[in-house]
């Protein structure tokens, strides 16, 4: 009986909170918008040509995504061919859609079985690459509170969650705490060598923090900067492109005290980074909200960021539904392979 409530809060947790999350954050933004109106902006007020433009340059991204990676896995002693991390990269996102973050570990079960490496290590070097695009996303916040401070004073007085954040983490209790239970799991692994989970617990984290410690001593630092900055710079030219095929948006293109639109799209992308934190299915939601928000400091109507964020959203999605049908069949392919041989 204990086996099967475990699995269930297990199932609940993975699969039906993030479910949920999705389908509570969309009704809540479709409450907030004329759908009528919305509809109306997406059949008569839309220039394709931008969409597609941004959809090939979030491919772009992942391209970049699977050449940093390389760069960590090669030296692991995993030397991946390109087109596999691409589609391990493609993969992953896909299945996001349906199931989030177990993309991740897929991605990882895939490269290590392809290359008959251990899984700990792979996972840990995949951390890594997550944490990487943490730091990005913390720099591209302190860059917006500097150029763009009115515009996240308003985000932080409108929602209490923001407010919230602020008051715990300028809190010495919440610090305390920290590092309370750092001293904890500290003691826990340091006195408790005798136990078997502890050691199976101490040989995992080792085996991670080879894959991800690689970072710092691997060849090719620099080019891995700047793949970073290039996956970043990506995720974020197809936001930008994307205001150009809305008039709404567009306006803000040509404003020059707007910096010709770049400063409104930097504040809705790094909210819209921020928000895909949230788990939902393949950001839906959390990362629609945000943008809205993001737009509407701007003077853009709910209804026109539901439909710009709506549009930009499906399409990320569809050229992702195609990139992991294109995965699906190119695993099939090298199984067949394998087979014939």
């Amino acid at each position: 009986m204990g086996i099967s409530v475990k699995k269930f809060a297990s199932y609940l947790v993975k699969w039906l909170l993030p479910l949920a999350l999705t389908v509570l954050l969309v009704s809540y933004m479709f409450r907030k918008v004329n759908f009528h109106d919305m509809m109306e902006i997406l059949r008569h007020g839309v220039d394709y040509w931008w969409i597609l433009c941004a959809m090939g340059i979030s491919v772009m991204s992942h391209v970049f995504r699977a050449l940093r990676w390389r760069i960590q896995l090669r030296s692991l002693g995993i030397d991946a061919p390109l087109l596999a991390l691409c589609c391990s990269v493609f993969g992953c996102y896909a299945l996001n859609l349906v199931f989030p973050r177990l993309g991740e570990v897929w991605r990882c079960t895939y490269i290590a079985g392809r290359e008959h490496a251990p899984f700990t290590k792979v996972l840990g070097s995949m951390v890594a690459d997550r944490l990487s695009d943490t730091l990005c996303v913390f720099l591209l916040l302190v860059l917006t509170f500097i150029i763009a401070t009115p515009a996240i004073n308003a985000f932080l007085s409108k929602y209490p969650v923001g407010q919230g954040i602020v008051e715990t983490a300028s809190s010495p209790w919440f610090w305390v705490a920290l590092v309370g239970g750092a001293v904890l799991i500290w003691a826990i692994l340091h006195f408790g060598n005798g136990l078997g989970p502890v050691r199976k617990v101490k040989d995992l984290g080792k085996d991670m923090w080879q894959g991800f410690a690689v970072v710092a001593k691997m060849d090719g630092k620099w080019m891995f900067v700047f793949y970073s900055v290039a996956i970043w710079f990506c995720y974020f030219v197809q936001l930008y492109v994307a205001f150009f095929a809305f008039p709404f948006t567009r306006e803000l293109c040509a404003a020059p005290g707007l910096a010709y639109g770049l400063t409104p799209c930097l504040v809705a992308f790094v909210l819209s980074s921020i928000g895909m934190a949230v788990p939902s299915n393949g950001g839906l939601g959390p990362w629609n909200i945000a943008v809205m928000f993001g737009l509407a400091i701007y003077g853009i109507s709910a209804a026109d960021g539901t439909a710009f964020s709506m549009l930009q959203w499906s399409g990320q999605t569809v050229m992702l539904i195609a990139l992991g049908i294109f995965t699906m069949v190119y695993i099939s392919l090298g199984k067949n392979t394998k087979t014939q041989k």
